[in-house]
């Protein structure tokens, strides 16, 4: 290969893999094994005191993890990554690292259902306490950060809303602040997106998603972009501050602009053990190959359908960042000029009751809490994914009684829309 940076296509092929050394395996194997032999007691004690890297047990490290991890640090132009058993995983282990009992976090408040539940409720018993903002508003976020405000969250592209999040905007509040900013993104995946080049700090992803794409396997990471001084202000203790379970080492100061996905690997996953099997990550490793083939048809295939669905007698309002006269149009180009993901959200004329017909009279669509998926999928968020909320709280994440979630898939597109054709003659 040339010295010059490979490509994005290249990259979900090769980065992070080689042949096998011993059998000269070209995939990259299933490292199904729970623990690894040291070479002799200095060794396993380098290991274990974090002065050498390798492999100590699949809880906290596997081989095929540490290419999935490389590959995807790879794709989002960060310095290290962090796989997990799932995305809830990975946002656990990120505020685990950052957060202190009291400490709090503002975040936006169009997200999808279960980052909501997580933050405002399961987050609660850690005494780590989130903040709403109106990711439209940016005086609706500077106004809430204080001394023990600790990050901010968002989506690059909101669940289930489809809209395009503001990321320098953001990155430039967070930074004035002393704070990191912290980006989902999960809908775009980076083959649309890379939120580290608009100043984000953090970036996760559930690998359930796009990035595996073959609705097959759980899977979560934390891609560390390197960029943020987590010893500067002296609140992000985790990092700044001696370690007695590690000699006093100090992770910021040992391991610098990767320091953070240490961080997450030997504080977090190490006592939380949300681990992904090594199964998983063959699989989704698998996936990682075709994403920017995938996504490409995705966008296609949406835009299509998004243009079509828009012109129908019963849909009173279609939210798609891709149609040139949606609101969110201009943010898209500027940051996502190759598409606008496969996900948007419409509203039926007939509401509630002819969203739960529309649903159930889909054929090729499969009604299931997913997205990203080969298949073309469909949900009413309402009744499914954020129906624990509130009905005010789910008007603010997109998910209003009378909307409808779609998840285009790669099929062909005239029998997409043959399929959403005949349901809405049916609601």
């Amino acid at each position: 290969m040339s010295n010059s940076e490979p490509g994005f296509s290249t990259l979900a092929i090769h980065a992070g893999a080689q042949p096998d050394p011993t059998t000269g395996a070209r995939a990259t194997p299933i490292y199904q094994t729970t623990s690894f032999v040291f070479e002799d007691t200095d060794h396993a004690a380098s290991l274990f005191g974090l002065k050498a890297f390798g492999n100590i047990y699949t809880r906290i490290m596997n081989p095929t993890q540490a290419v999935l991890e490389e590959r995807i640090a790879a794709l989002e132009g960060g310095t290290a990554a962090l796989a997990t058993g799932s995305g809830h995983g990975a946002q656990l282990l990120v505020f685990h690292t950052i957060m202190q009992p009291g400490d709090n976090f503002i975040a936006a408040n169009k997200l999808y259902g279960g980052s909501i539940n997580q933050f405002g409720h399961a987050f609660k018993s850690f005494d780590w306490h989130v903040r709403w903002c109106d990711p439209s508003d940016l005086d609706s976020v500077e106004s809430q950060i204080d001394d023990r405000t600790r990050a901010i969250f968002i989506e690059s592209l909101a669940n289930p809303g489809g809209t395009f999040v503001d990321i320098k905007a953001f990155a430039d509040i967070a930074h004035k602040h002393g704070i990191p900013l912290i980006v989902d993104n999960t809908m775009a995946s980076p083959y649309l997106v890379r939120p580290i080049e608009h100043g984000a700090d953090l970036v996760v992803h559930s690998l359930t998603k796009f990035i595996g794409g073959h609705g097959n396997s759980m899977g979560g990471v934390i891609v560390d972009g390197g960029t943020f001084d987590w010893t500067a202000s002296g609140n992000y203790p985790m990092l700044s501050e001696p370690r007695p379970e590690y000699g006093g080492i100090v992770l910021h100061e040992t391991f610098g602009n990767f320091a953070f996905a240490i961080a997450c690997r030997v504080l977090g996953l190490r006592d939380f053990g949300p681990a992904i099997s090594p199964f998983n990550a063959f699989l989704i490793l698998t996936g990682v190959e075709t994403l920017p083939l995938r996504m490409q048809r995705h966008c296609d295939n949406t835009l299509e359908v998004a243009s079509w669905i828009k012109n129908h007698d019963k849909v009173a309002w279609v939210s798609y960042s891709g149609l040139e006269d949606d609101d969110n149009h201009a943010l898209m180009k500027a940051y996502s000029p190759k598409g606008a993901g496969a996900v948007f959200t419409f509203g039926l004329k007939g509401g509630y009751e002819a969203g739960v017909k529309f649903v159930e009279a889909l054929e090729i669509f499969s009604h299931l809490a997913n997205i990203g998926d080969t298949r073309s999928l469909v949900i009413h968020p309402a009744s499914t994914t954020h129906r624990q909320l509130s009905p005010e709280q789910q008007v603010a994440a997109g998910a209003g009684s009378d909307v409808v979630r779609l998840s285009i898939g790669i099929e062909d597109v005239a029998d997409i829309i043959g399929d959403l054709s005949q349901a809405l003659d049916k609601a």
